[in-house]
């Protein structure tokens, strides 16, 4: 079998750097939160997926909101991530600098800054080339689960 033909043009359709200072931030966007575009269709041709940073000013928190029928995965940057999610926001978790968060299709969730003082800084990540926010009117119990993650690969805690 043959190799494909390559593009036309690796110069212009090869590899995309998108300085930090030119990110878009005209993307749907949920109260509460700032969103901006590193990565799209829009911006560099992305057919599967959208990247970019989301900023949340300190003791702020969106609105409740689902990403439809994509997948995300938040990295947390700088500050103290609170995440709940359920269908009344019922759950609980947080995240720190370093630490992964993974949001599966249709959870209704909602981020939270967990830090009275300090800004909550997280790189985002979805499995579209085009942004999704459904924001949703919902009434949160007032004291959610806590959840701590197990790793199904390694249940035991071992690596």
């Amino acid at each position: 079998m043959p190799a494909p033909a390559p593009p036309a043009d690796w110069k212009h359709d090869g590899v995309r750097v998108v300085p930090g200072g030119q990110l878009d931030g005209n993307v749907p966007s949920t109260p509460g939160m700032d969103r901006k575009a590193a990565i799209n269709f829009a911006r560099v041709g992305a057919q599967k997926l959208w990247a970019g940073t989301v900023t949340i000013h300190a003791n702020a928190k969106t609105g409740a909101h689902h990403h439809g029928p994509l997948e995300s995965v938040i990295y947390v940057v700088r500050g103290r991530a609170r995440m709940r999610w359920g269908n009344e926001l019922e759950f609980v978790a947080e995240a720190g600098p370093g630490d992964f968060i993974y949001v599966p299709p249709y959870v209704p969730h909602q981020e939270i800054n967990a830090s009275p003082t300090e800004v909550l800084e997280c790189v985002l990540c979805r499995s579209d080339g085009e942004a999704v926010a459904i924001n949703l009117d919902i009434a949160p119990v007032e004291t959610p689960e806590q959840v701590l993650w197990i790793d199904p690969t390694h249940p035991e805690g071992g690596v």
